[in-house]
């Protein structure tokens, strides 16, 4: 628990030592596969209210918390070759994936977008509150100046938010149609 809260407050010590972290890579992954389930949760609403069938919104589900963990898996990857194409003294790409999935913390909290005109804006908010914490892992986990930290997540973020809006999107299209 206390791993959980030092990840969701943003702690500087805290991601400085993550992959340290005894245990880290498999408490960072299930930090990023609970969030993929709350977002899966929260992403229900609208196939609810439009009365789908079980077998879709069991689909709807799977795909929505695939998102999730894929994009975890993308951002990591882009930090990484993003940090490799500046030359940038990184870790392997395992070893980013401890901190990127720290920083899945708030995601946890995305069941809360089936609140009814809140769901956006709480979506929104925890995918900035994770980018924030994806910058501060990156900068103290990995020794990186903050312009740089900033420069090397919020290329990956912007790609994976875009993706997943994306994909969202063909998904309620093709199954809710």
């Amino acid at each position: 628990m206390r791993v959980l809260w030092d990840a969701l407050t943003l702690d500087a010590n805290f991601y400085e030592d993550a992959r340290r972290y005894p245990q880290g890579a498999r408490v960072a992954q299930w930090i990023v596969i609970l969030a993929a389930i709350a977002h899966a949760i929260g992403s229900l609403l609208i196939p609810l209210l439009a009365r789908v069938s079980l077998p879709i919104l069991l689909i709807i589900f799977a795909i929505n918390a695939l998102i999730v963990v894929g994009g975890y898996y993308f951002w990591t990857f882009t930090i990484w070759k993003t940090g490799q194409w500046l030359r940038l003294p990184l870790p392997t790409y395992r070893e980013i994936l401890i901190p990127v999935g720290f920083a899945h913390a708030p995601q946890i909290f995305n069941f809360l977008t089936v609140i009814p005109l809140l769901g956006r804006p709480i979506e929104i908010g925890l995918a900035t509150w994770s980018l924030l914490a994806t910058v501060v892992a990156v900068n103290r986990g990995l020794n990186i100046k903050l312009s740089r930290a900033i420069l090397i997540c919020a290329i990956g973020w912007l790609l994976v938010e875009i993706a997943a809006g994306v994909l969202q999107i063909v998904v309620q299209r093709l199954l809710i149609a």
